[in-house]
């Protein structure tokens, strides 16, 4: 039995490998027909671009949904030093 565990665990490993996205990359210069290699490096080139901007606007800072009024300001101020230890 244990081989059988060794055995699959080595299966599993090996198949993250292969489906590792450098490898998808890789691929295309394998591609023999000039067009259809291009093709495939346009689709990665896409792919990376909206890859990237996903990634940006998840850093973009947020902006605040409403400007607060310098009254409000002053009454939560004043909340908080009255409920101290609330």
């Amino acid at each position: 039995m244990k081989h059988g565990v060794k055995f699959a665990i080595c299966m599993t490993l090996a198949a993250s490998i292969n489906c590792s996205p450098v490898s998808a990359i890789e691929q295309c210069r394998f591609i023999q027909a000039k067009a259809d290699r291009e093709a495939c490096y346009e689709r990665q080139e896409i792919e990376l671009a909206a890859k990237r901007k996903a990634r940006e606007s998840e850093n973009a800072p947020l902006k605040p949904l409403e400007k607060r009024d310098p009254e409000d300001i002053q009454l939560s101020k004043s909340l908080r030093s009255i409920c101290r230890g609330c």
